[in-house]
């Protein structure tokens, strides 16, 4: 009897000290060392989840073209028809919503347009004096002729007319330009693009600087050398 009790023991003393061992190792990873605080905090930090702080959207701001308002005898530009002056504001209901509309009358090509205000962004105001000045300084410059073929430069020179940005205009007027009104020296067609492109530009000239189209022709022909025998002083 006395050696059963023995071995009994021997079976305890093993069970108790199996649990000890394996709290000291966990003890180990859930209360480290002050020498290796750093590296098992960023072992914690990698596998525990932190959520997220919600990212605040802001509403775009919509461009200034979108927003502006123009007012009745407002001179505008709309890129396929050029200078347009406002003759009314007007509403109407179109089903059940209610939308409201410029008219703009285009004095060149005697036609009325109909645009709503919505769509105002197709719109652009007319350029200021500056704008006016530095496409004077371009019509200066020398024409660039490319070395390809006429119908790809004539659909270039037609994209920059219904551009609707004034600086484009004057490249093509300055580019089309033959510092001369005979006939002969430019083809059908170069001709009727050149002519285009210099009523758009003179026609917003004459918008801005509130000129009458004599006037804004003799500063452009100045400015391109047309028919200049003489030089003027101004």
């Amino acid at each position: 009897m006395p050696k059963i009790k023995k071995k009994t023991k021997k079976i305890k003393s093993k069970i108790k000290k199996n649990p000890i061992k394996k709290t000291k190792k966990n003890n180990k990873i859930l209360k480290p060392s002050k020498s290796g605080s750093a590296s098992a905090e960023k072992s914690l930090s990698k596998n525990t989840y932190v959520p997220e702080e919600k990212v605040e959207i802001k509403k775009l701001k919509k461009q200034p073209t979108e927003k502006r308002e123009y007012d009745v005898k407002n001179y505008v530009v709309y890129p396929k028809h050029g200078v347009g002056k406002i003759i009314a504001v007007e509403k109407a209901n179109i089903g059940q919503i209610e939308i409201q509309f410029y008219k703009i009358f285009v004095e060149k090509e005697k036609l009325t347009l109909t645009v709503p205000i919505n769509q105002q962004s197709n719109l652009r105001p007319i350029s200021s004096i500056n704008q006016i000045n530095k496409c004077i300084s371009i019509l200066k410059t020398k024409p660039k002729i490319k070395r390809t073929m006429w119908s790809r430069r004539a659909q270039e020179y037609d994209q920059k007319i219904n551009s609707g940005k004034i600086y484009e205009l004057a490249e093509v007027v300055k580019d089309l330009n033959k510092n001369t009104d005979i006939i002969a020296d430019q083809s059908y067609s170069e001709r009727q693009l050149f002519e285009k492109a210099y009523e758009r530009l003179k026609s917003e000239f004459e918008a801005v600087l509130n000129t009458g189209p004599e006037e804004v022709q003799k500063k452009m022909d100045k400015a391109l050398g047309r028919n200049q025998t003489i030089s003027d002083t101004q």
